[in-house]
């Protein structure tokens, strides 16, 4: 078996065995890299990685606005949600206009928001260990 194999059978079984706070720290990790690779490729001009990587963001910046809970988020995820459609927004204006400066801001939002849920993660699976301890 490859190390690429590999490699994707380990995050298959990762993202099949996440508990749902985890998930979410995952497709913000898989975004940042994704916008990464598009600053890169603007960089090297290479149309077809910035092509493919604004394309996969906007899939992951989709994802996490389908999963948004408005039921039990209230304000929260209303206004998690007016960010993901304004990242959206940039992110098709950003492949247009071939943007780098607009591309970081992006970069430093989903970074932060990246940071944040994983705080968050992290929480939530220390106080379930200690509800059962």
């Amino acid at each position: 078996m490859s190390y690429a194999s590999q490699t994707s059978s380990y995050r298959e079984m990762e993202i099949q065995s996440a508990s749902p706070e985890r998930l979410v720290v995952i497709v913000f990790e898989q975004l940042v890299v994704n916008l990464e690779r598009a600053r890169i490729a603007m960089d090297r001009n290479d149309l077809e990685l910035r092509v493919t990587s604004l394309r996969r963001a906007r899939g992951l910046v989709a994802e996490l606005l389908a999963t948004l809970d408005f039921e039990h988020g209230g304000t929260l995820a209303k206004q998690l949600a007016d960010l993901y459609q304004f990242m959206l927004y940039e992110l098709v204006d950003i492949g247009q206009r071939q943007d780098v400066v607009t591309l970081r801001k992006i970069v430093n939002i989903a970074t932060s928001l990246r940071d944040g849920f994983t705080m968050a993660a992290t929480s939530v699976t220390a106080d379930a260990r200690l509800k059962t301890a």
